[in-house]
């Protein structure tokens, strides 16, 4: 029997970092082929690193990671276990390494987002996703939107799997988001979501087209 296997390509988005990232992500790359890297001119913000790596990713499937390493990489082969069956599988942490105010604050904004979106999905935020790349290019990105990426994979009539995944304590770095940004500018966000729900374009075509 022959088993086809795949590469697995590894692309690091520097969201404008003013530390020494660029020099180390620079030196990884350099001694493997198949690591390869974005360079923010400055921060543009969450979200629009996880656009560019959609717009520059070219292979079948795509998945995601914060650089704090909360969640682990090896958890990837729990999502990855499922990812052709769906167009988006995403993480739930388990037993939240995190400081009591932000387990609150994300905790009230995912109750909140879902009584908007209707998505059904417990944690969001969870940096840990394997999306199917055609899906993942469909999405039109715009600020905050990483906060509802499995409901845009819905929106586009997609497929979308929770699956537990590990979590740990934050060993560098700071939080990017306090309670503001978790609370009411989401809040806005979910109005926008409700606009283009309703406007949204979903089509077939037969065969013969």
């Amino acid at each position: 029997m022959t088993v086809a296997i795949k590469k697995t390509m590894v692309l690091f988005i520097n969201d404008g970092s003013t530390d020494n990232s660029t020099l180390i992500i620079n030196e990884i790359c350099s001694r493997n082929n198949n690591f390869s890297y974005i360079h923010f001119t400055t921060n543009y913000g969450l979200s629009a690193a996880i656009k560019a790596g959609f717009d520059y990713v070219e292979t079948e499937l795509l998945g995601y990671i914060d650089a704090d390493l909360q969640t682990s990489p090896s958890d990837f082969n729990l999502l990855l276990e499922h990812a052709s069956d769906y167009d988006l599988v995403t993480g739930i942490r388990i037993n939240r390494q995190d400081k009591t105010i932000k387990k609150l604050s994300s905790k009230i904004a995912n109750a909140t987002r879902r009584t908007f979106t209707k998505d059904g999905i417990e944690d969001t935020g969870c940096p840990l996703k394997v999306f199917k790349t055609s899906s993942a290019k469909k999405i039109p990105m715009f600020k905050g939107l990483h906060r509802f990426l499995p409901a845009m994979i819905q929106l586009q009539k997609g497929t979308v799997l929770q699956i537990p995944v590990q979590h740990y304590p934050r060993l560098a770095g700071s939080p990017k988001f306090g309670v503001w940004n978790r609370l009411a500018g989401p809040l806005l966000d979910c109005f926008i979501f409700l606009w283009m729900k309703k406007r949204a374009i979903n089509y077939q075509i037969t065969p013969k087209s």
